[in-house]
């Protein structure tokens, strides 16, 4: 009873992280677990699993607060979903060691420019009606994102809310309410994968997988609320901040940086991050950037769809 416990305080405390950010529950949750005491194997099959409910909860909080655009959900999760399913079948045979740097150096520039963009200047979608991604750059985005989540043991969320972030078209509560609405098929997909692959093996984590769901549906509507009140451009900072810092985290270890260098990184990173993040919370009641977002047009259709252009 008590390890269940703890299994649904990281649940809880990983789809917090995801609800209100688009990403890093895997990140979270793998972390958490390992930490108290799973193996890394375990936890990382346990997670996947365990995302087929909180996203599932995750994603109806999300449509909720009308945080939603079901075109993006369609066209980036279906070709994600394909891709994590191929993701976890060959994972046994696929390393991905090698990729994990190159990866965590393309998210961590990414981050960089998501970071400064919804800080230092208001992006384009908060002058105008949301611009809709085109399926030609949905559909490969969630293939990559969606072979790079099951084999590689999380990234959805890193990888597909940071590139729709740093496009500039959709409002970051959108963004965060598609991607983590379309990782419900891909948490489906690659749990399916991995029990082809895996077996009895999978379904021995089915007390973590419970706990971690128990905890992640009952944070998805707090997660789902606060992401709807949380203005665009501390919300845009914030996640740039948590890429750029899970990214450097990664870079830090496999270049085996320690001690002093490490905890310097580290500093200047949450310096620079609080800074903007100031920056950022003076620019969302500066009054010129209060009206832009009050007279925003709505997309027509919007209101039949339940999609939200704000």
């Amino acid at each position: 009873m008590r390890s269940l416990l703890i299994f649904a305080l990281v649940g809880l405390g990983a789809q917090l992280v995801d609800g209100a950010l688009g990403m890093a529950f895997g990140v979270t949750a793998s972390t958490l677990l390992v930490l108290s005491g799973v193996a890394a194997a375990q936890a990382s099959a346990a997670v996947h699993l365990a995302e087929v409910g909180t996203t599932l909860a995750s994603g109806l909080s999300h449509w909720r607060f009308k945080n939603i655009d079901w075109r993006i959900v369609l066209k980036l999760g279906v070709p994600g979903a394909v891709g994590a399913f191929a993701g976890a079948t060959v994972l046994s045979s696929l390393s991905t060691e090698d990729a994990a740097p190159l990866m965590a150096t393309i998210l961590l520039v990414i981050g960089v420019y998501v970071l400064l963009r919804f800080s230092l200047r208001t992006p384009p979608v908060f002058r105008s009606g949301a611009t809709p991604h085109t399926a030609k750059f949905l559909t490969p985005l969630g293939l990559f994102g969606g072979f790079i989540d099951a084999s590689g043991g999380g990234g959805w969320g890193p990888v597909t809310t940071s590139t729709l972030l740093s496009r500039g078209k959709t409002a970051p509560r959108t963004v965060i309410g598609s991607v983590s609405a379309s990782e419900f098929l891909v948490a489906v997909s690659a749990s399916i994968g991995f029990l082809v692959g895996l077996r009895e093996e999978f379904l021995h984590n089915i007390p973590i997988v419970l706990g971690l769901a128990a905890g992640g549906v009952v944070a998805a509507p707090l997660a789902a609320w606060l992401v709807s009140k949380v203005s665009p451009a501390l919300l845009g900072t914030g996640v740039g901040g948590v890429i750029v810092l899970t990214n450097a985290q990664k870079l830090v270890k496999y270049f085996g940086i320690q001690g002093a260098a490490s905890t310097a990184i580290y500093a200047v990173i949450a310096v620079a991050w609080a800074a903007l993040v100031v920056v950022a919370w003076r620019t969302s009641r500066a009054p010129e950037y209060v009206d832009a977002d009050a007279d925003m047009p709505v997309e027509e259709g919007a209101e039949d769809s339940g999609v939200s252009t704000r």
